[in-house]
Order: structure tokens, then sequence, then C-alpha cells
């Protein structure tokens, strides 16, 4: 079974990179709904103002998940950068004033963050050992490995 949930991420990591990649033309250009969505969401962080460089910094988080998740060895990389990104994109939704719809189309955004971050964790279950292997060797490079300060 494993060695079938691993095949079927390469489906999953193309489906990510396209949806992500797709909404990189109107982050990127200024399109108008890409600006007003931005805007209410710095106006409420409290970032007047910072519209244009919260939603580039988003589009660039966007393009590295994207080339990370359809390389097979970044790959958990990648999908764990786009289960973050969908996280926070699914979260202002719910809770900002953008809400679920915010174009009156249905929800469409909302319903590709949804499926985005359910690809991602799926190549993240898929992929749990390496997931853990990475987030183990993460976690000891930032511990003391048994030493303090004063002992090292």
């Amino acid at each position: 079974m494993t060695r079938i949930h691993r095949l079927l991420t390469w489906p999953a990591a193309l489906y990510v990179a396209g949806i992500l990649m797709w909404y990189e033309q109107y982050k990127l250009t200024g399109n108008p709904g890409s600006v007003w969505l931005f805007t209410v969401l710095s106006d409420w962080l409290f970032l007047d103002g910072y519209e244009k460089p919260f939603r580039l910094l988003v589009a660039s988080l966007e393009i590295v998940a994207s080339v990370l998740v359809v390389i097979p060895v970044t790959r958990v990389w990648g999908a764990a950068l786009a289960l973050g990104i969908m996280s926070g994109a699914i979260f202002f939704h719910v809770v900002s004033p953008l809400g679920i719809d915010p174009y009156k189309d249905g929800g469409a955004l909302f319903k590709e963050a949804c499926a985005v971050w359910l690809s991602a964790a799926f190549i993240l279950l898929s992929w749990r050992a390496e997931a853990a292997a990475i987030v183990h060797g993460l976690l000891n490079r930032t511990r003391w490995n048994g030493t303090t300060r004063s002992n090292a």
C-alpha cells in the first residue's frame, strides 16, 4: 500500500503545483482582485500599506513550494510548505473579513485552498517516515544535545 500511496503523490504534487502556479499570474501582475484581497488582509492585520509586499511574499513562497513539491527529493519540503501556506489561507478565509466567498463565485478560491491542503497532507502522510526524519533532524539541530552553554 505504501508504494501505491507514493505513486499517487505524483498527481497530488502536480495538482498542488498547478493550482499554486495558476494563481501566481494574479498575484505577480497586481490583478485588481488580488490587490483587493491582500489589501483587506493587510488592513485587517494592521499592516496598512503593506499589501504589495505581503502579496509578493505569498507569491514567492507559493512558487518555491510549487518547485519543491514536483521534485521527488524535495517533495516533502514542498508539501510541508504548501500545507503551511494553505493553512494560512484557510485560516484567513474563515476568520478575517474576506470570508469563505470573497468573490461571490461559490467560494472557488476557498475550495481550491482546501483541495491543495488535502493534497499536501496526503503527500506528507504518504512520505511520513521521511517527514518525521526531517522533523527529528531539525529538532536535534535546535537542541543542545544534553549540554548547556557552560558545559560547551
